[in-house]
């Protein structure tokens, strides 16, 4: 038995060590999120598996589909990227620095309002009261790839948690039958 729970901590630790090696590669705190709804629809359907990347001097741009997590929500939300504000830094009050300084020169602070492909209206509903745009810092990552349907599993699993009591007694009782 000793055996048996050091290889399956093996696994889970090897299986971490993946997730965090591609987190890193990456630079996301999230390489891999599923599709949850329908907002996407045609580009991303319910279940499809996305492959994020967000590089740090890569900045956000109109029609970047941009994975976001809004404060106060566990779950974050895939859409694309319709409008752009750019801070612009402050001009000093010497003319010869104002020369120097370019007129469009930024803070690299960068506001986004988003959209579903399959919404309506913009996603100001799903903000902050308040809140006009969001963030740049709330972008977990800009979708790089995708694999259809793949994330389907966790779909069910989260949607209907018996299939995980049943999936887990199936694969206690299989280590138990097949000792070695």
């Amino acid at each position: 038995i000793a055996f048996q729970v050091l290889s399956i901590l093996s696994i889970a630790a090897t299986a971490l060590m993946i997730w965090k090696g591609l987190s890193i590669v990456t630079n996301t705190e999230s390489p891999i999120v599923v599709v949850l709804s329908g907002s996407m629809e045609p580009a991303f359907h319910r279940g499809d598996l996305l492959v994020l990347t967000l590089p740090k001097n890569d900045p956000v741009d109109i029609n970047d589909i941009c994975v976001f997590k809004l404060p106060g929500r566990d779950i974050p939300i895939v859409h694309r990227v319709i409008k752009l504000h750019d801070e612009k830094k402050k001009k000093k009050k010497t003319p010869l620095l104002n020369d120097l300084i370019s007129s469009s020169a930024r803070t690299n602070k960068q506001y986004l309002l988003t959209k579903g492909d399959n919404n309506s209206g913009d996603d100001r509903g799903l903000y902050d009261p308040r809140q006009m745009w969001i963030h740049r810092e709330h972008v977990v990552g800009k979708v790089k790839g995708f694999i259809p349907y793949v994330g389907m599993v966790t779909i069910i699993l989260n949607d209907y948690p018996w299939v995980k009591f049943i999936l887990l007694g199936v694969l206690g009782l299989y280590a138990l039958v097949h000792r070695e």
